[in-house]
């Protein structure tokens, strides 16, 4: 690991995406950090062991994904090859510098470089609590910079494994491959030029072996190769070539560096702590796991927002689950849907079920509904097969009204691209997912949640145990020995690293996702 830091320090400075301080950032830039830092002066800093340890630390935050100039590292150093012929005033500066950059790097490391509320206006989740004054004082007195920095880190197994999928992208080549343009539809068999192109990009992701003859056939190797690269990619591992495919190969070595930089980042923004026992959303993965003791214990496929009603990040715990819900239409399907339906035929309603009430919760028929104050009704479907909710609902607090349910559109499970709903997640087998989590609940078997499912009768269980429920959003991460990227199905990744690396100078805020309450 220790050879490997030159050479990433190298590509870190190469990019210049340190804090420069000639730099003018507009205020969009300069509300990105994290924390106010107000520097502690600690005689401490006399300590020549103090100094290096942290100027040392500092230099490995690209290790991190973060930039060791954001934490003024070559101010640093160069006080310190001076150090000897510094004068008061000098040495009083440098310790000052110290104690900022201290601060500042771990308050990033606590809780990341940018403050996630101030890019998604949708965002549930609370910062980690951190005393950076008291840590730099504590680490100070005690001769234990690298072990205060150390225990500032996301101790999660997948924050530790995109480090290292960071080291492993930085000893590929350099990257010099060009686009690969081409319109043909390749299955096993086919010949083309292109298929020299494929096979040379799958070789320089290790899917292919280096000593395949790259000639322009579809054989088997290729295939073996390919269907491991759309498996590591998310999409139909099914061996054929086409778009999205070409488009995952034609990411560059530069471009997945940055993905997984972003990814660390939303990393420090998660608690620390995500529950014994929990349950976790990868919005760009279309997943869902069940946690048991860090042991994931189940997986379901799921169906999240689109990127115009995006799913919320947030944490939570779950409170109770509701059998044969009753689905009431909410506001931006009421008017971009339903009514619209229904000035053109009436019987939109009906044939779904939906019961129409006015202010005063009494029921309005069909035929005195207008258009003119559809509006003012309220929409109620019943329970049942055809209910948008399906046969169960997972409740948990949250400002966005959004939660997990089954639904009567089970044909979407089997899309390979699942950003289809309108904020919420829908699950593939609740019912499955609804029995695991009422496991300490006496009596509720499989042919218990079965009847009740089965009488259509409205029944809200709550949940006794406590189990967090974490909606998260990660488009990359290592795992078994394999680099896993997902496609930014909502277009977080790109901003997020300018904002990173200081380059960011719009003042566009991410879009807030339609809500519907």
């Amino acid at each position: 690991m220790k050879s490997l830091l030159p050479i990433l320090f190298c590509i870190f400075v190469y990019i210049g995406c340190g804090n420069n301080t000639n730099t003018e950032l507009n205020h969009s830039a300069k509300i990105n950090l994290a924390e106010k830092i107000n520097p502690v002066i600690s005689k401490d800093w006399k300590n020549k062991k103090n100094r290096e340890e942290l100027i040392k630390s500092i230099r490995s935050s690209i290790l991190e994904g973060l930039f060791p100039e954001d934490y003024s590292y070559s101010k640093l150093v160069a006080f310190e090859e001076k150090y000897d012929a510094l004068s008061e005033t000098d040495i009083e500066k440098y310790e000052k510098q110290l104690s900022l950059s201290f601060s500042k790097y771990i308050s990033h490391l606590s809780n990341g470089k940018i403050k996630p509320k101030e890019i998604y206006i949708d965002w549930d989740i609370k910062r980690n609590k951190i005393n950076a004054d008291s840590l730099v004082t504590n680490a100070l007195q005690n001769k234990s910079i690298e072990e205060t920095i150390e225990s500032c880190k996301p101790k999660q197994n997948i924050y530790k494994s995109l480090k290292t999928a960071l080291v492993i992208l930085s000893m590929l080549p350099k990257d010099e491959s060009k686009p690969i343009v081409t319109s043909e539809k390749l299955k096993f068999g086919a010949k083309s030029k292109t298929i020299i192109s494929i096979k040379k990009r799958l070789q320089y992701w290790n899917d292919l072996s280096k000593n395949d003859t790259l000639s322009n056939l579809y054989d088997e190797p290729l295939q073996i190769a390919l269907k491991q690269f759309q498996s590591r990619h998310g999409l139909e591992a099914d061996g054929v070539i086409g778009k999205g495919t070409i488009s995952a190969l034609n990411f560059t070595k530069e471009q997945r560096r940055q993905q997984i930089i972003v990814n660390l980042e939303r990393w420090r923004w998660f608690p620390r702590d995500l529950g014994i026992n929990h349950v976790v959303v990868n919005i760009p993965n279309f997943k869902l796991h069940t946690v048991q003791n860090t042991d994931t214990t189940k997986t379901f496929n799921v169906v999240v927002g689109t990127e115009k009603r995006k799913t919320p990040i947030l944490s939570s715990k779950i409170d109770n689950i509701v059998f044969n819900p009753t689905w009431t239409v909410p506001p931006t399907i009421l008017k971009e849907d339903l009514i619209p339906g229904t000035i053109k035929n009436r019987k939109y309603i009906t044939n779904r079920n939906i019961t129409i009430f006015n202010k005063k919760g009494k029921e309005v028929s069909i035929g005195d509904w207008r258009s003119g104050n559809a509006e003012d009704y309220k929409y109620v479907q019943s329970p049942g097969e055809n209910n948008a909710l399906g046969n169960v609902k997972i409740n948990f607090p949250n400002n966005h009204s959004v939660y997990l349910h089954d639904t009567n559109h089970r044909d979407l499970f089997v899309k390979n691209m699942r950003s289809l709903s309108s904020g919420c997640v829908r699950v593939e087998n609740p019912l499955q997912l609804a029995e695991y989590l009422l496991y300490n609940k006496e009596g509720y078997t499989t042919s218990k949640i079965d009847s009740i499912v089965f009488f259509k009768k409205t029944k809200t269980v709550k949940i006794q145990e406590e189990i967090d429920v974490h909606i998260l959003y990660f488009t990359a991460w290592y795992e078994d020995g394999l680099l896993q990227f997902r496609n930014d199905i909502y277009n977080y990744d790109q901003e997020l690293f300018l904002r990173l690396s200081n380059q960011f100078r719009g003042n566009v805020i991410t879009p807030v996702r339609v809500v519907n309450k």
